[in-house]
């Protein structure tokens, strides 16, 4: 069951990269937890499902050219760890930031928890630092 686990963790996130990420809904249970650490305007959250679409619709309102590769995933039981390396244009607001026109890459680690067959609750890691970085708002 982990490999099957490990190739839907990847496809969700690179359907997260090109914005289909809601065709893959049908793997995700109703009540799905998304713990974000940090949360690109705050520190910590845990959002919903309905939170997580959100988030990723307006993501892509933010940003154009969303390039996301998956660099590592370890399996073991109902888990998955995901290694990713995202890189996107930052041409619309987003977090209260108005659009820069540059090209930000940052990375992260995913750790999604399946029950049933269905993804239960990720959370996920990424490097905020080098996303404003790149977006040239932090030196």
């Amino acid at each position: 069951m982990a490999g099957d686990h490990k190739a839907t963790s990847k496809q969700l996130l690179e359907q997260w990269g090109d914005n289909t990420v809601h065709k893959g809904i049908d793997f995700i249970a109703a009540n799905y937890k998304n713990h974000q650490m940090p949360d690109a305007k705050e520190a910590l959250s845990v959002k919903s499902l309905d939170e997580w679409k959100a988030l990723v619709a307006n993501f892509h309102k933010g940003f154009s050219d969303v390039k996301m590769e998956i660099l590592q995933q370890v399996a073991e039981g109902d888990l998955v760890c995901s290694r990713w390396r995202m890189t996107a244009k930052h041409t619309g607001e987003f977090a209260g930031h108005a659009p820069t026109g540059k090209t930000t890459t940052w990375t992260g680690v995913h750790t999604d928890r399946y029950e049933g067959g269905k993804l239960v609750e990720s959370w996920v890691d990424w490097d905020k630092y080098s996303w404003l970085q790149g977006l040239g708002l932090v030196r």
